[in-house]
């Protein structure tokens, strides 16, 4: 009973230990690219099922993440439609982006054409975040803003009389303004509306030509729980069991025979009265099937002795002698 009690014991402490272990794991295990959990309701978020990836030409069989264009929003009163992909690079090849180097152009996520230009709105993130209870995405350093002085001329008509030679000089004195690039910034929400729902993308405002709002709807928005992917297989974790449960036998029965029962040296194993006798049984098992199989072993072949002529008629006089040592016996005792 006692003993019981002890392995009991240790199985709730390893179990505490484990448990612990993983809670701590979970905690500190870094994340995919392009996932993120909730600080305030521990929900975990996968964007990478609407990231979408060119098709492999050597790949007969389409993908469902393999699409031939990325994401569009209509731009509606702005005068340009927008192309963006989620965690990526645009599907798209662009060709002419402006103020970007080439270098840079297979890493745009999001870009407007008006003409044979191309403006860029940022470059891939790979990196979610929450601004409270809102996911949002955001991508930088695309295209060049617009200066204020610009913006702010484009309100004016062309054909006012303003004397723009006056301008000039009043920008000559003022300082140079630093360099600003589009970004954009896409608010996320769960979409679970429709019997089956989709992913779709708006355009929501442009605020100077610089920063631009969209609004994306999806169910893998609406977050979920992280799948555990397992180091080991089934196998592996029944086997990990057995070996506890069998660590938690030995040193239990050991710990009850050397304190209860004061036992010393081998006998300090859990039942060790049943151990012993089973490797006796062994013992002899083997013992029997050894022996048994040395009959049928082939006996040493090679040259045997040849026995003399004076050995076998000293042989034979030996067993004459034995047999008249016999029949005097026989005598005696008949006498």
């Amino acid at each position: 009973m006692k003993a019981a009690l002890w392995s009991a014991l240790l199985c709730l402490l390893a179990t505490a230990d484990f448990s612990a272990a993983s809670d701590t794991s979970k905690a500190t295990k870094p994340l995919k690219p392009c996932t993120v959990r909730s600080p305030t309701t521990e929900r975990y978020f996968d964007l990478n099922p609407i990231h979408r990836k060119p098709k492999d030409p050597g790949d007969k069989r389409r993908k469902e993440d393999e699409a031939v264009e990325s994401w569009h929003a209509r731009g509606y009163d702005y005068g340009a439609n927008f192309t963006i992909n989620f965690c990526g690079p645009v599907v798209e090849t662009l060709t002419d982006v402006q103020d970007l180097d080439r270098d840079l152009w297979k890493n745009v996520s999001a870009y407007y054409e008006i003409g044979s230009k191309q403006y860029a709105l940022g470059l891939e993130s790979y990196e979610p975040i929450f601004r409270g209870r809102k996911l949002v995405l955001n991508y930088t350093g695309g295209s060049l803003c617009p200066s204020k002085r610009e913006s702010k001329r484009a309100l004016f008509d062309p054909n006012d009389d303003v004397d723009e030679r006056d301008d000039r000089d009043k920008e000559k004195d003022r300082p140079k303004e630093p360099e600003r690039r589009k970004t954009t910034v896409i608010s996320l929400l769960c979409e679970k509306a429709e019997p089956i729902a989709k992913t779709s993308i708006s355009f929501v405002a442009a605020v100077d030509e610089c920063v631009y709002f969209f609004e994306g709807r999806s169910p893998h928005a609406c977050g979920g729980v992280e799948a555990e992917t397992q180091a080991l297989g089934p196998g592996g974790v029944f086997g990990v069991i057995i070996l506890i449960a069998v660590l938690v036998y030995l040193v239990g029965g050991w710990v009850y025979q050397r304190t209860v029962m004061h036992q010393r040296g081998w006998r300090q194993l859990p039942n060790y009265q049943l151990w012993a006798g089973i490797w006796g049984f062994l013992g002899d098992m083997f013992i029997i099937l050894t022996s048994s199989c040395a009959r049928f072993l082939p006996s040493r072949r090679g040259y045997s002795r040849v026995s003399l002529g004076h050995d076998s008629g000293r042989h034979g006089r030996r067993n004459d002698d034995e047999d008249r040592l016999i029949d005097n016996l026989d005598e005696e005792w008949d006498d």
